[in-house]
C-alpha cells in the first residue's frame, strides 16, 4: 500500500475526487494519508478532516526563503513515509530541493491541454479565460510528472472537453474539472501506485 499525500490551496474539488475514488476502490494500491495546504482557510482542509485524513498548514510566508519551506515539506513527508505527491490546486511552485527528494514522484493536475495554456501565471480560471479569449474550441485537463520547469514535466494522461458557444470561464472550469479533472487524476494515481509497486520503489 503506498502512502498519498495531497497538497492542496483551496476548496478541494479534486481532494474530494481522489477522495472519493479511494472509497470506491479505484486506486487499490494506495492510500491519502496527509492532505497539506499552503493556506489555513483552505476549505479543501475541511473535506480531509470529514474524510478522517491528517492535515497540516505549511505557508511558504512563514519561511525565511523557499528552499526552507520545501526541506521542511520533504522532511514532513519522510516523516509520514509518503510514496507519491499528488498537487491537486496547488498554488505554489514547489522548489528543487523537494523536487529531488521525490523524483518522479509528483503529480500535478493542470486545466488545460499542455503544452496550451501552462507554465508560471497560468493557472485556475486564468488558464480557462486564455483559453476563451483565443477562441480554442477544444481545451481540457493534463495530469503531469512534476520537474523544476512549470507544467513541464513527461505528461501522463490527458482528456479533451469541448469549448461551448456561450461558455464563460467559469463555466469552462466547471465542464473541465467534471469531465476531465476528476476523472483523469484518480486514474493517474491508479497507474502510479501500481507503477510504484512494481517496481519495488521505497520512499525518500
Amino acid at each position: 500500500m503506498k502512502n498519498i499525500a495531497v497538497f492542496v490551496s483551496g476548496g478541494g474539488t479534486n481532494l474530494q475526487a481522489l477522495i472519493d475514488s479511494e472509497k470506491a476502490g479505484k486506486f487499490p494500491n494506495g492510500r491519502i494519508k496527509l492532505v497539506i495546504s499552503s493556506s489555513a482557510d483552505a476549505y479543501a482542509l475541511k473535506r480531509a478532516e470529514q474524510a478522517g485524513i491528517e492535515t497540516m498548514v505549511v505557508r511558504r510566508q512563514d519561511y525565511t526563503n523557499g528552499d526552507l519551506a520545501d526541506r521542511f515539506l520533504a522532511d514532513v513527508c519522510r516523516d509520514h513515509d509518503i510514496d507519491l505527491v499528488v498537487l491537486a490546486g496547488y498554488l505554489s511552485i514547489l522548489g528543487s530541493s523537494f523536487i529531488r527528494a521525490f523524483p518522479n514522484r509528483i503529480l500535478n493536475i493542470h486545466p488545460s491541454l499542455i503544452p496550451s495554456f501552462c507554465g508560471r501565471g497560468f493557472y485556475g480560471l486564468k488558464v480557462h479565460e486564455a483559453a476563451l479569449e483565443r477562441g480554442v474550441k477544444v481545451t481540457g485537463a493534463t495530469v503531469h510528472l512534476v520537474n523544476e520547469i512549470p507544467d513541464g514535466g513527461p505528461i501522463l494522461l490527458q482528456k479533451a472537453v469541448e469549448v461551448l458557444d456561450g461558455d464563460t470561464p467559469e463555466i469552462l472550469q466547471k465542464r473541465v474539472m467534471e469531465q476531465a479533472e476528476w476523472k483523469l487524476l484518480p486514474e493517474a494515481v491508479r497507474i502510479m501506485c501500481e507503477r510504484l509497486e512494481e517496481n519495488g520503489h521505497e520512499t525518500c
